[in-house]
């Protein structure tokens, strides 16, 4: 591969000697444009999960990277994306959660669409009282639908539409957990939240995907999960993160715990894996539940972090499940100052994007290698 810019060459070098992607790329509006073709476009991204469309009908509008998008439980009972806009004069269709009776109806001229996306009614397009126009082919006016596709419950998106198939491109990751390869429950009400964080969506992905900060930023995890106890994962382009040899499921009272996900290897009976899935999904996998996170980049300097609980049971105590919403809520609010301190480091102008360390950083080099990797591909095609 060409490599145009020797500072991308350099992010690609060995982890001992690399160095991390400069502050253009997590302040400036110009890279953050570039970043949303090279790093999200191209590839698989998380966009929502699918739970939150539960009914048929349901809908919810999703500002995406700045594309206003439609995520929707179709009649066939498909989940599906679409460009929130009319093919007519690009109004917006839905403005708010909703669920969908009958058709989208455009609220400017009334032309209406399935929620499978055909245009179906056309009011007065050919004059007063005329619904059609032979000029007007309905059929070739459908929404814009975007290329998706639903593992783990996560609504994955492909913008650009060219992707290998998700299973293909995924393959690898969803080996890993192949245990895991089976229903999964979202919790309900009190099993979703979401962040903000004034920070880069790249500094979310890199603080997730290692434990090296764990002592310091998160004692009372720390306190039974040591920084020992951990190990590296590192799959390069796909993925990389860090798991624990001793995970401590959570308990009421009584001794109560969440039912485990059936048929899994002893390996899981203390072990836990936590995967930062490029560009922007967070994901973990314990015996007795998992979790997803979508990163929502809000321009170079922001980023929501919506979270979402899954358990094996559609049933799960509702008291347990509210606690452990929340001590994964504490947890991830304790890394909200680093990933906001480090945006705040990148306005430094001697910053020259970090040093790794080279047993520790690998996860995070990774990640710097992929991306650096995709920018330089952008960028040689464009030349």
């Amino acid at each position: 591969m060409t490599v145009i810019d020797p500072i991308l060459a350099d992010v690609q070098k060995p982890t001992s000697q690399a160095r991390g992607l400069p502050n253009a790329h997590y302040t400036d509006a110009s890279a953050f444009a570039e970043e949303r073709d090279a790093l999200f476009g191209a590839g698989w991204a998380g966009l929502a999960v699918a739970s939150e469309v539960p009914q048929i009908g349901d809908a919810i509008p999703i500002t995406f990277l700045d594309m206003p998008l439609l995520l929707i439980r179709s009649r066939d009972n498909a989940v599906r994306v679409f460009q929130n806009i009319c093919r007519h004069r690009g109004m917006i269709l839905v403005e708010a959660p909703r669920r969908i009776e009958g058709a989208i109806r455009c609220p400017y001229h009334s032309w209406c669409y399935s929620t499978q996306g055909q245009l179906v009614a056309t009011p007065h397009v050919g004059g007063p009282g005329y619904n059609s126009h032979a000029d007007l082919d309905r059929t070739t006016l459908g929404l814009i639908e975007v290329r998706s596709h639903v593992w783990r419950d996560v609504v994955w998106i492909n913008l650009s539409g060219h992707a290998p198939d998700f299973e293909a491109a995924m393959a690898d990751v969803i080996a890993r957990w192949g245990d895991f390869e089976q229903p999964v429950h979202h919790g309900g009400a009190d099993s979703r939240f979401s962040l903000t964080v004034e920070g880069n969506w790249k500094l979310a992905i890199e603080n997730y995907c290692e434990s090296y900060h764990l002592p310091w930023v998160h004692p009372g995890l720390n306190s039974y999960s040591r920084l020992e106890d951990h190990y590296n994962i590192e799959m390069d382009g796909l993925t990389s993160g860090q798991g624990t040899k001793v995970y401590r499921q959570l308990r009421d009272e009584a001794g109560t715990t969440f039912p485990d996900f059936p048929g899994l290897d002893a390996k899981w009976d203390a072990g836990a894996e936590y995967l930062s899935i490029y560009p922007n999904v967070l994901m973990g996998v314990h015996r007795d539940h998992a979790f997803a996170i979508i990163l929502r980049p809000d321009g170079p300097g922001r980023t929501h972090e919506h979270v979402h609980l899954y358990y094996a049971a559609e049933d799960t105590d509702d008291t347990l499940r509210r606690r452990n919403a929340a001590q994964w809520k504490e947890v991830f609010e304790e890394d909200i100052f680093v990933v906001e301190g480090m945006q705040l480091g990148r306005r430094a102008p001697g910053f020259d994007g970090g040093r790794f360390s080279p047993a520790m950083d690998g996860p995070t080099h990774c990640f710097h290698r992929w991306a650096a990797g995709r920018l330089a591909q952008a960028r040689t095609v464009e030349a």
